[in-house]
């Protein structure tokens, strides 16, 4: 288990999940206020067109907000990961027909290829620079054809003090190390958004293998 594993698995890990339990209501206020523009808007941008019935995994699914809000506007065949049990055990009562389970992003359970469409949410950002191509790779390998992210930018690897801890959170181009990483993925799309009260950017960006 890495340093990073231990703190969000434990009472660290714990007091996060506390601090963003939410309803879906509260999370586009939260996006409207953080970017312009709510997280199903964002979502809306670079999902619109696919099929509702496509597999789909969450990594680090924390109490499964994501995973409800892509159930509430359409999509059926739903999963996550998450480390913090807590976390899981709280998005088992929160949620309806996705499949949650208690897992590391080192060691995803799943096939090769199992899901059509693998995704991220601010997830990366939390695993150490020695270990993210570890978790790359455990994402590159579950996925048939599309991986989804949404994380902090930078142009490079910059460590960002995280509630007076270090080594627990980081910002990079995120698709360029996918894309580094796997020759052949493509990107599909990518848009950066831009935090409205200060000069910090996140990143929303599509892959996708092959063709």
């Amino acid at each position: 288990m890495t340093q990073q594993m231990g703190e969000w698995a434990g009472d660290f890990g714990r007091a996060y999940t506390n601090r963003n339990a939410m309803s879906l209501q509260r999370m586009d206020v939260m996006y409207k206020e953080l970017y312009g523009v709510t997280r199903k808007e964002m979502n809306c941008m670079f999902l619109d067109n696919f099929d509702k019935q496509i597999r789909i995994l969450e990594v680090g699914s924390n109490i499964g907000l994501q995973l409800r809000l892509l159930q509430q506007t359409g999509f059926k065949n739903l999963h996550g990961i998450e480390l913090q049990p807590y976390a899981v055990e709280l998005s088992r009562h929160s949620t309806k027909n996705i499949n949650l389970i208690q897992g590391s992003a080192f060691d995803i359970p799943f096939k090769d290829g199992f899901f059509d469409f693998v995704f991220t949410s601010t997830l990366l950002i939390h695993i150490s620079p020695n270990d993210i191509g570890l978790v790359l790779s455990e994402i590159y390998r579950c996925t048939k054809k599309y991986i989804w992210c949404f994380e902090y930018y930078a142009d490079t690897y910059t460590e960002v003090e995280y509630r007076g801890h270090k080594d627990l959170l980081w910002k990079t181009d995120f698709a360029k190390l996918f894309l580094n990483q796997f020759h052949d993925l493509r990107l599909v799309q990518e848009k950066h958004f831009k935090y409205l009260g200060n000069d910090n950017v996140d990143t929303m960006f599509m892959l996708k293998k092959g063709d």
